[in-house]
């Protein structure tokens, strides 16, 4: 899967990872390889990156929102720093 990170400044990451952790409006959150297309608003609050099986990276986020489709994950947020 294909995850981008974005904030107005710039592109905070982006590559293939396993999956990512999100903190939507209702609650934590996980999108994995193929998942559904999916349109969701996000909260403050961590962003995890599963790199792998074994790696990940986390950011503090700031409110936005996240589409996945066609394998593609893209996080639109109004900032994020690197934990």
């Amino acid at each position: 899967m294909t995850l981008e990170i974005l904030t107005p400044e710039q592109k905070i990451f982006s590559g293939d990872v396993y999956g990512v952790q999100l903190p939507g409006i209702a609650g934590l959150f996980e999108v994995l390889d193929k998942h559904a297309p999916l349109v969701s608003a996000l909260k403050d609050g961590t962003l995890k990156i599963l790199k792998d099986k074994t790696q990940t990276a986390s950011y503090t986020i700031k409110s936005g929102f996240v589409e996945v489709l066609n394998n593609k994950t893209t996080v639109l947020v109004e900032g994020a720093v690197e934990v």
